[in-house]
């Protein structure tokens, strides 16, 4: 196996793609020294529990995506028929160094169906910032023996698809090292995410957005206090909870009805993932759950999620009757002045660069989707073909006239 250490390193690999073995340099570590530990239920991956929560305070970049609270009741939603496959690492004294939350999709009709290895929390648009947690100073060790192992169970899985990678993801740089080198053919795409960096006083951060935003913040404020009476609530027990899942579901429900669309929480099994997980967040002080009163009655909510210093906007409703009154706005306005007083340093957007997310002063950042398969492999020819069909598209796209291509879209019934 690969010498894992401080020092640079060349890989080299066996003909079955697996790396060869080296002289370990004091202090170092062996890829090959790493075992694997597979955890095909939940049931399994419960008592993995303790260790995952360390590992993830060790994990400088964790977030709440890849906690056990969130994976394990997205899990018992959306699974379906997918083949739960958790991947602990351990080194030689059975220490947890390093976790592959994943699991396999059946793609496609028996007996031709592709089997897709991807992260757990993929494949429902519910999750961002997928990612291995590893402790600090394993990641190349980690990648390798992923790898390995991969190859190893090439039964298992014909194509690997990773989505919403974080660009600080440890793993990310030696794992696409790893695959140039054993000339595992890999295709990326990015998908923008918007942040907010927060100062660390409300007047510092006000001073960070235009003067457009500020003006706004403060007279659309005045305004409800002077029209109603006003009050913002946290969600800070479980006897709350439900009554403000309720109203989450049915503001969120209303606004994307008045644009013709059901909207996402319509859903009987997203409700039940979102019921489950944010009672388990809520017992480790983990949900930021908030509403806007009007006269007693909930017009506005906002559903995140708290990691650390971090907070995560995942979902709001608000009621359309009441949008003159810029509700939405307001209550996120006093959710940002109350986390930064908690120190919180980072408020999160995830997906898209919508202007109602740029107006506070936002960043856009890039999550990295990998695509990937063994050489000379039924997952290879798959993504070659697939890569070659979205490039014909693009050229086709960028050489037609509009009207061409919108007719050829037409005809043959698909999207941009």
């Amino acid at each position: 196996m690969d010498v894992i250490g401080p020092v640079e390193h060349t890989t080299e690999l066996d003909g079955n793609g697996r790396c060869l073995a080296a002289e370990p340099a004091a202090g170092q570590t062996l890829a090959g020294d790493l075992t694997v530990e597979i955890h095909e239920s939940p049931e399994s991956a419960e008592r993995l529990r303790p260790e995952w929560e360390t590992l993830l305070r060790e994990y400088p970049f964790s977030t709440t995506f890849s906690t056990h609270e969130w994976l394990i009741p997205w899990w018992r939603a959306f699974s379906g028929e997918d083949q739960l496959l958790i991947l602990a690492f351990r080194d030689s004294s059975s220490s947890l160094i390093g976790l592959a939350p994943m699991a396999v999709t059946r793609v496609g009709k028996f007996p031709n169906a592709l089997r897709l290895l991807r992260l757990m929390g993929d494949g429902s648009h519910d999750s961002d910032n997928l990612d291995f947690p590893v402790r600090p100073g394993w990641e190349k060790a980690f990648s390798l023996r992923l790898l390995d192992w991969m190859q190893d169970n090439s039964s298992r899985w014909d194509v690997c698809q990773l989505n919403t990678l974080p660009s600080n993801s440890l793993i990310l740089t030696p794992l696409l090292q790893n695959l140039e080198a054993r000339g595992w053919k890999c295709f990326t795409s990015t998908r923008p995410q918007t942040v907010v960096k927060l100062a660390e006083s409300w007047e510092a951060h006000l001073k960070g957005i235009s003067s457009k935003e500020r003006g706004k913040i403060g007279l659309r404020a005045r305004r409800l206090e002077k029209k109603y009476e006003m009050r913002v609530r946290r969600c800070s027990g479980q006897e709350e909870l439900n009554v403000f899942l309720e109203a989450l579901f049915e503001l969120h429900g209303k606004h994307w009805q008045e644009r013709g669309l059901p909207g996402t929480l319509h859903s009987p099994l997203r409700r039940q993932f979102y019921r489950e997980m944010s009672r388990l967040l809520l017992e480790r002080q983990r949900l930021e759950f908030w509403a806007l009163e009007l006269n007693g009655r909930i017009v506005a909510t906002q559903f995140g999620l708290r990691h650390e210093h971090t907070v995560f906007s995942l979902q709001e409703g608000f009621d359309p009757d009441y949008a003159p009154d810029s509700v939405g706005y307001v209550l996120r306005s006093q959710v940002i002045k109350q986390l930064i007083s908690e120190g919180i340093r980072c408020y999160d957007f995830l997906g898209g660069t919508d202007d109602s997310k740029m107006r506070w002063g936002a960043e856009v950042r890039n999550y990295l989707n990998l695509r990937f398969a063994r050489p000379y492999s039924r997952g290879g020819l798959y993504l070659a073909m697939k890569r070659r069909r979205e490039e014909t598209k693009n050229w086709l796209r960028a050489h037609l006239p509009s009207r061409t291509w919108q007719a050829l879209k037409r005809v043959t019934g698909k999207g941009s």
